[in-house]
């Protein structure tokens, strides 16, 4: 019995619907986001550009990390390169923000590049040490760079100003942060699943494997960290940009740790973990410390101790949820898609 070529099956009918599906939930989304900053307060847009700006950073060490299976713990560093590259042609040599940000994001990648070099031939604990020691080097290097960097005192990187439009209030940065941070999540969405990709996630899984079925392990390591760089170069220039005044004690060795814990809460191995993760990484503290605020009046006891034991608090939070949910926040929402697409014939 022949099929009918216009046939649609009942497979294809829901693939249909859940597209489509998919596309208003996503109009509705942007609409929210268009609207958010003409309803919210300074503070509540101030956080949404500060999720924004981690989304795009952790989207490269997701991407590296998730993906490639290479960890890194030095993230902050190309952060750190990507924020006094742009701070620095911008405040001192008068370079346009549209010239200087693929400048900053170029330069993260070359030192990606370099530090990739060793994944050749380490990986695991190894490597995160060899990364981790490259945070130090950069610290290092601002101090000793002070007539470009400012050393402690700081670098005045300045407002962005893009033609005859200087953006230096959140509500003016909102509708520069959030079209970039889309588009990034975009981008790295569809290099998933280009054959770079693919490559990537082989290395993780089984690198042998992967090298004995003609994968050029080297390269796309190399690639990955490169890439990596230049997502953080990204965000580190954005961000200083963000607070204007760089100061090295933003790019520590905790604000590595700080985008290893956005893709291990959030998910590992794809954009929606990402921003998940960002989101508890920035909301969290935030409300934490609000908490504590609320407890100085009605119980000032509690209060008087609860800013000494507030991240530990974050701390065991942390914990408790990688030990219960290993697969992240994306993991959930993937469990509750499940058990809705399912409902109500579940056994």
């Amino acid at each position: 019995m022949s099929k009918d070529k216009y046939a649609v099956t009942y497979r294809e009918q829901i693939e249909i619907f859940r597209s489509d599906a998919a596309k208003i939930w996503l109009t509705i989304l942007y609409l929210l986001m268009l609207i958010f900053p003409f309803v919210m307060d300074t503070y509540f847009i101030y956080l949404a550009n500060l999720v924004a700006i981690f989304v795009i950073g952790a989207l490269g060490l997701n991407l590296l990390t998730g993906n490639g299976g290479l960890i890194s713990l030095g993230h902050a560093g190309f952060v750190a390169i990507g924020a006094y590259t742009s701070g620095y042609l911008v405040s001192q040599h008068g370079f346009p923000f549209l010239v200087s940000l693929p400048i900053s994001a170029l330069i993260a990648g070359l030192f990606g590049m370099i530090i990739g070099l060793p994944a050749l031939r380490l990986k695991g604990l190894y490597l995160a040490m060899i990364t981790m020691g490259f945070v130090f080097v950069v610290e290092y290097l601002i101090d000793e760079l002070s007539f470009i960097t400012g050393a402690e005192e700081g670098l005045m990187a300045g407002p962005i100003v893009i033609g005859s439009i200087t953006l230096e209030t959140d509500f003016s940065l909102y509708f520069l942060i959030m079209p970039v941070t889309i588009l990034l999540c975009y981008f790295t969405r569809n290099l998933i699943r280009t054959p770079f990709g693919r490559a990537l996630m082989s290395i993780r899984d089984r690198d042998i494997a992967a090298e004995v079925t003609g994968v050029n392990l080297g390269k796309y390591k190399v690639q990955a960290f490169a890439l990596s760089g230049i997502y953080a170069g990204i965000a580190g220039a954005i961000y200083g940009h963000y607070v204007q005044m760089i100061s090295p004690e933003y790019f520590g060795i905790l604000m590595s740790i700080e985008y290893v814990v956005i893709i291990i809460i959030g998910g590992l191995g794809n954009v929606l973990g990402t921003i998940l993760g960002a989101i508890f990484v920035t909301l969290v503290p935030e409300g934490l410390r609000l908490f504590g605020d609320l407890t100085r009046t009605s119980l000032p006891i509690f209060s008087e101790r609860f800013g000494d034991f507030k991240e530990g608090i974050f701390g065991l939070l942390m914990i408790f949820f990688i030990i219960f949910e290993p697969a992240g926040l994306s993991g959930i929402w993937r469990k509750i898609k499940i058990y809705w697409k399912s409902w109500p014939f579940r056994y």
